[in-house]
């Protein structure tokens, strides 16, 4: 007898239905899987033997062939265990064909019967969806992470004999609801901005940044308290909406480290600068999302930027731009998406001390080159913010009085970004061309102080657009409607910097 049971496969960020048929006949006993599988899915007919037999459920003596459809789709991993075990049974007629047919398996088995988590479970459940499956079976440790898609059924399994008794009839399982609203996002309170001493210029810089969803450089000598600042911009962010922490969710998923629970904070991505370029983007021989794609509505933060390799920084200007990364190889192409904030830091010199008013700089002309050329031009000019920081003075660390907490500043930018929400959709930072010519139109005079200002800067076209988005953020914390020279004049300050490299 024939049977088909359906699972999926995580190609990039989107599934793909996988058909998985078994065909039953006379010849000598064994398992044969065909379907482009790779090593993990050819070793699953020695866990599906083990299990069945040790439920004391029914494995024929006959020769059996388990195809993965479509035969040209790569599959991995042990996703499909509980799939091909449900095919077999229906095969061999110890489960009625009429209570699988809108039903879609996912799980690991174990030798014992017992159904491991497997990653990725989110993509699977929205594939299901998609193609009008009304219901999941997937790994109790996965069900909570499953039931933030509404509209189908999870049946959360910890054995292939509870899979086995709910589909004859014998025990049926409850279905897990939905989740109707998810956990309150953390408090952070170790990096809160109160806690930065001065810094007041940079404070505001992040304040905008933040906001607008913009990318932003610090720069300034060890000690300035670069990191620390990046570190606090999460307290002053907004929680993720229901749908970007299911995509939060579903990223970590696919890559297996979340511990399968569901993520309510934006994340925020520290990789070493010995990265690699393909641990940043993403890849290997089955692609995998890299820092950038798991930085997917957070931050993804690179300190001490010129100690990346230059190869390493260059593979982030596409992602930069389009927010998505393209992961190809010759058998498939994966795509992910990278909607992040970049936020860098810097020193102005090897040493750190270029221009400092205390210590002196001992680094030579030709290293001071070096290190500016670390960081190219084009890279550079797809940061809309370069900060630059002063060493924190004595009087300030000593008299410390406190300053504005996280909690107000977040107050503001909630509020700016609830304004670009009702008026493109998204934050500023993604405004296309033709966005910005109807969200930040300039009036004739603000036009003539632009122009000299580009004519005074050498802006680029990028960088007169990355203005403009920053100069609309401004107004957004202003609540005000229509642009302004000092609108303007705020945003160039973050770009005249540019030119120099330091």
């Amino acid at each position: 007898m024939l049977s088909r049971v359906f699972s999926a496969a995580n190609t990039g960020f989107d599934g793909r239905l996988v058909e998985i048929e078994c065909d039953i006949t006379g010849g000598l006993p064994g398992i044969t899987i065909v379907g482009l599988p790779n090593k993990a899915i050819d070793e699953a007919k020695e866990r599906v033997r083990s299990a069945l037999r040790n439920t004391r459920l029914t494995l024929p003596s006959k020769r059996i062939t388990l195809n993965l459809a479509p035969a040209d789709l790569p599959k991995d991993g042990t996703a499909y265990d509980v799939a091909m075990a449900v095919a077999i049974l229906l095969a061999s007629e110890q489960i009625d064909v009429g209570n699988t047919g809108e039903s879609m398996f996912v799980g690991e088995l174990a030798l014992d019967g017992s159904i491991r988590p497997v990653a990725g479970v989110l993509g699977y459940v929205e594939t299901a969806k998609t193609h009008g499956f009304t219901s999941v079976f997937v790994p109790q440790a996965c069900a909570k992470e499953a039931r933030l898609i509404d509209g189908i059924s999870i049946y959360p399994v910890t054995h292939i004999r509870d899979v086995y008794r709910h589909l004859t009839g014998e025990v049926p399982l409850p279905a897990s609801p939905a989740l109707g609203s998810l956990p309150a996002s953390g408090v952070y309170e170790m990096s809160d901005f109160a806690h930065v001493y001065g810094q007041h210029t940079a404070k505001r810089a992040l304040e905008i940044a933040a906001a607008g969803g913009h990318n932003v450089l610090l720069s300034g000598p060890p000690g300035s308290g670069k990191t620390m600042l990046a570190k606090s911009m999460l307290s002053i962010l907004p929680p993720p909406t229901r749908e970007e922490t299911i995509a939060i969710t579903k990223m970590h998923s696919l890559r297996g480290q979340h511990g399968y629970d569901i993520i309510t904070e934006r994340p925020f991505r520290d990789p070493h600068h010995t990265t690699s370029d393909i641990a940043l983007i993403g890849g290997g021989q089955q692609a995998k999302p890299g820092e950038i794609s798991l930085a997917h509505h957070g931050i993804l933060f690179l300190d001490e930027l010129p100690e990346f390799n230059r190869n390493v920084l260059e593979v982030m200007r596409q992602p930069l731009e389009d927010n998505s990364i393209t992961v190809s190889r010759a058998s498939h192409s994966s795509v992910y998406p990278a909607d992040f904030m970049l936020v860098a830091t810097r020193n102005p010199c090897p040493c750190g001390y270029l221009d400092d008013e205390q210590r002196e700089c001992s680094c030579s002309l030709a290293a001071i080159e070096r290190y500016r050329k670390k960081i190219s031009g084009p890279l550079l000019d797809r940061i809309d913010m370069i900060v630059p920081l002063q060493r924190v003075e004595h009087d300030k660390l000593i008299h410390h009085t406190g300053s504005e907490s996280s909690q107000a500043i977040a107050e503001r930018v909630a509020a700016a970004r609830a304004r670009q929400q009702e008026r493109a959709g998204y934050p500023n930072a993604s405004l296309s061309n033709r966005d910005i010519k109807q969200f930040a139109h300039l009036d004739e005079d603000t036009a003539a102080f632009m122009e000299k200002a580009m004519r005074t800067l050498d802006l680029s076209a990028r960088g007169y657009m990355r203005v403009l988005k920053t100069a609309r953020t401004i107004a957004d914390l202003e609540a005000a409607d229509r642009l302004n020279t000092d609108h303007i004049s705020e945003a160039l300050q973050y770009r005249e910097t540019l030119g120099q490299q330091y």
